[in-house]
């Protein structure tokens, strides 16, 4: 997981964990566990990080590395 001091454009909108997993048609649960084992890379944000976000470009490394 990422510190909020990546270099992102202010106009870029971060995803959350629930919309990921509606994207990809899983759960929530299933999206934190790709954050832990490092599968998708997240940044937290707000008070004391608690907040997890993803970057679209993230989301789509990704995408590109799964198979099904």
């Amino acid at each position: 997981m990422r510190d909020t001091n990546q270099n992102t454009k202010p106009n870029d909108a971060l995803l959350t964990v629930s919309d990921v997993a509606w994207l990809d048609q899983v759960s929530e649960k299933t999206v934190r566990r790709a954050i832990a084992y490092g599968l998708l890379d997240a940044l937290r944000v707000g008070p004391k990080g608690r907040l997890i976000r993803i970057h679209p470009e993230a989301h789509a490394r990704y995408r590109r590395g799964q198979t099904y």
